[in-house]
């Protein structure tokens, strides 16, 4: 089934789209305010899934690994405060989950698509990983993502950049 991508994409290359969005813990995380640093954000379908849980539960296992590679872990879903920090804390997250109720963030990254389930279409988010650099800028993404692997194969990138820096 084609999936037709809802709102524009971020480009490889280019400064990555802005956002401020409210953060597990009770605070707001703008993106601007962590220049300096690497930035993984992933954004995943929905809180307490299988695979958003192993996909969770792996970056939170790698959570030290990215920090000695001065990168910063954020995942963003459309699921409201209260299931992040249900989700958060069941699963010992060391890292903030963001809450992109609205979905502009989403429309901005390009994941959010048309899918189908049962016969009904709907609006959802496509699993996709991005990586910005410490000056802000995009410099990888991952779209259609795989949980298996996937996060090895964003540290070694990570890993990657931080020798070209």
């Amino acid at each position: 089934m084609k999936r037709a991508v809802i709102g524009k994409t971020a480009v490889i290359g280019k400064t990555a789209p802005a956002f401020t969005l409210p953060a597990t813990g009770e605070k707001s995380v703008r993106l601007s305010s962590l220049k300096g640093n690497n930035v993984v954000v992933y954004f995943y379908p929905r809180d307490a899934t299988p695979g958003c849980t192993t996909e969770s539960q792996h970056f939170r296992d790698a959570k030290a690994e990215f920090a000695k590679a001065n990168t910063i872990i954020l995942g963003i879903s459309q699921d409201p405060m209260k299931s992040h920090e249900k989700f958060h804390t069941k699963q010992a997250l060391n890292f903030d989950l963001l809450s992109d109720e609205s979905g502009d963030v989403c429309r901005k990254y390009g994941v959010l698509v048309m899918k189908k389930m049962y016969g009904k279409e709907f609006e959802g988010i496509e699993r996709s990983t991005f990586l910005i650099d410490a000056a802000g800028k995009l410099v990888a993404e991952w779209r259609k993502v795989k949980v298996p692997g996937h996060v090895e194969a964003v540290l070694d990138k990570v890993k990657d950049l931080n020798g070209r820096q």
